[in-house]
Parts: structure tokens; sequence; C-alpha cells
């Protein structure tokens, strides 16, 4: 087939599902087009209700914003360490940075792929006795996969650590029946463009604690104090999602679980047509574990069999990427310290995520299959 004639098969692009632009019009025909308005407060009730874990929401403009006012609301200060997932994107880390504290990346186990129990209580037990103990623990749902929630919990309670939950990839994940995002003491959720629902751009900051969301708002709309004329009496930042923004997100809330359900699909396709290829492995759901799959992934037998399928994928016009490249490795962090076990170089060195979108078509997931068993033979 040739790449010029041949259909654009991206690796999650958005998917609207139609009620977007009713939410929108309304906004427009009622002037609301600032940032506030009845669509942020409406999209912060959907997302609280959606979660139903008695949690308060505050719509922000993105996941990294979130981040970034969760660990300030958790004291992270200038000096500090905080422990955080080696593979990850990086702005579960850049945060950290963006308040004069370090980060110390943690390695991956390999039942999830996210931050290893064991690697985490080692870096703790070092950090403390070098007169280091961390300040919190950013935590990540990787690609949709619930990282092991009582473990880590357990840890962080027992030295008391509070924990930052990165649930940007894993809106409509649970562990045990109960929603990501509702575990940490602060978690944040993002709606960028790639995501399992999107507002464009955006995310949000959600905690138990209503105090939480009160003094996010008041941070992310310039930290402006009670008083008729501007005074400051705080350093903020201009942090909050627009009306229109979230007119987009509210339509996106009703088709989040059919969303679900057709990425999970893509998975179990995959799964079904290469699960008896030898060179291909799936990360599978440990029990009581439920992910969204955000985007579904591969462990190839060698990094060369990994790049091979990425660029003959390229080829027919198919949008692949390798995994993370784990924090540690980014050039940005050389200096950081960080505890391995070696399972994030591994995972990078051989994964591939491959093309995941709610929107992909039947004709489409057998393209692309086909590619990887033409690679294959």
């Amino acid at each position: 087939m040739n790449v010029i004639d041949s259909k654009r098969i991206w690796l999650s692009s958005p998917h609207m599902g139609g009620t977007e632009q009713y939410f929108v019009k309304e906004a427009f025909e009622t002037n609301w087009v600032a940032p506030l308005g009845p669509n942020v407060d409406g999209f912060e009730k959907d997302i609280e209700t959606y979660l139903n874990n008695d949690i308060h929401t505050a719509a922000l403009s993105s996941g990294t914003a979130s981040l970034h006012l969760g660990l300030k609301l958790l004291g992270v200060t200038t000096g500090d360490e905080v422990l955080c997932q080696s593979m990850t994107f990086a702005a579960s880390a850049n945060p950290i940075v963006y308040l004069g504290a370090t980060p110390v990346f943690i390695d991956s186990e390999k039942e999830t792929w996210n931050i290893c129990p064991e690697q985490l209580e080692l870096a703790i037990k070092d950090r403390i006795s070098k007169g280091k103990k961390p300040k919190a623990i950013v935590a990540v749902h990787l690609y949709g996969m619930p990282y092991n929630v009582e473990a880590i919990h357990a840890i962080a309670a027992k030295y008391r650590i509070p924990v930052l939950e990165d649930s940007a990839e894993a809106l409509g994940s649970s562990y045990h029946g109960v929603k990501c995002g509702t575990f940490g003491d602060i978690a944040i959720l993002s709606f960028n463009g790639n995501k399992i629902i999107t507002t464009s751009g955006g995310g949000a900051l959600i905690s138990k604690n209503a105090k939480h969301k009160e003094k996010a708002i008041f941070l992310a709309t310039q930290a402006r104090d009670n008083a008729p004329h501007y005074e400051h009496s705080e350093i903020g930042y201009n942090y909050r999602m627009s009306n229109i923004t979230a007119g987009i997100g509210r339509g996106q809330m009703q088709v989040l679980d059919n969303h679900v359900a057709k990425r999970r699909r893509n998975f179990e396709f995959y799964k079904k047509h290469l699960g008896d290829s030898s060179e291909i492995n799936f990360l599978e759901e440990p029990k009581g574990f439920y992910s969204n799959r955000w985007l579904s992934c591969i462990v190839t037998s060698s990094y060369e069999l990994r790049e091979g399928l990425r660029l003959s994928l390229a080829e027919e016009n198919i949008e692949s990427r390798p995994l993370w490249k784990p924090m540690h490795q980014q050039a940005v962090f050389a200096d950081c310290n960080a505890y391995l076990n070696g399972i994030s170089d591994d995972l990078f060195d051989r994964g591939l995520c491959l093309p995941s979108g709610s929107n992909l078509e039947e004709d489409d997931l057998y393209r692309i299959v086909s590619v990887i068993k033409n690679v294959l033979r």
C-alpha cells in the first residue's frame, strides 16, 4: 500500500461524542467564554459523580498544573526530596523541580510496570538514613493500569509520607472496584488531546479534603485575596479551566464508559490476533485490577524487533511509539538519585505502544495486526 494513499492511523486521537457542541454553544450564547462559569461547575460535579467516593474536584488548565498545585498543597518546597515513579511521562516529575525540590526516582515492578514497593521502601529507608526524609510520593497508573495501591499506600502510611496519585492516564480504571483518582492524599487527572477523554487541554485536582479544592482554586486564580481591589498575599497561577473547555469535558463525560469499553476491545483484539506469538507479551491485569487500557502495549523479544515493528508500522502510515523512556535515563535528571532493579530499562528497550484510540475501526485493527504479523514472519 502506498503510504501517501493510506489512511493515517494515530496512536490515540481525540474522539468526540456529539454532545460537546451543545455545551460549548450554550457557553457562547450566554457569553460565558471566560474562565469559570456553569460548565466548569458542571464538569467538576460530573467528575465527582463518576468517581463516586466523596471527593472534591478543581478543574484546571492541565494535568501538569494539577500536579504542580498538588505538590504545593502537600507542602513540597525548596530543598525537599520527592519520590517519583521513574517510568512515566516527564510531567510527573517536572513540577517537583518547579517547586525547587529534587526528584528521587523509583523503578518499576513486573506485575504492573508501576512503582515497585520493594524499591520504594528501600529508597525511603536510605533517604531517611541520610537525613532526607522524602516529602511526598508520586505514584502513576501507567497506561491505565493501576499501581499496587494496597502495598504502596501501606508503605506511605508506615513512614507518614503523603501520596500524590498521578491518574492522568487512568480515568475509568479501578482497583478492587474503587475508581482510580480517589486513592491519593491528592490525585490528578489529565484531559489532554490523547487521553481517554479530552477537553483539548485540561486537568483536574482531586482530594477528599474540601480545603484542598478551595486552596487549589485560590492559587489557580492568581491567589487573589478577598478584597474589593486586587490584593495578593501569596504567589498565584493562571491555572483555572475555561468555561468553553469545560463544556467539551461535559460532553466527553457522557461517552467515557463507551470509550473505555472500546479501548479494552482494542487490547483484546491485539491479544487475540498476536497473543500466540512467542516474541510478543502483553501486560495482564492482576486479580482485582481493572485497566481502561488507555494504550495497548506489547513487550517484544528484543530491541531490534521493537524497532522493526515501529518502523514497519510507520512505513504504512501507522503511528506507534516506544514505552516511556524512564526519567532516570533522561539527561535533565542525570544528577538525581534513583533506586533501580532494571525493569523499566528493559521495558523501554523492548516495549511498544500500539494504536489505541476509541475511534479505531475493525479494519484499522486488522491493518495494524497485518503489518505486525508480516514482520514476525
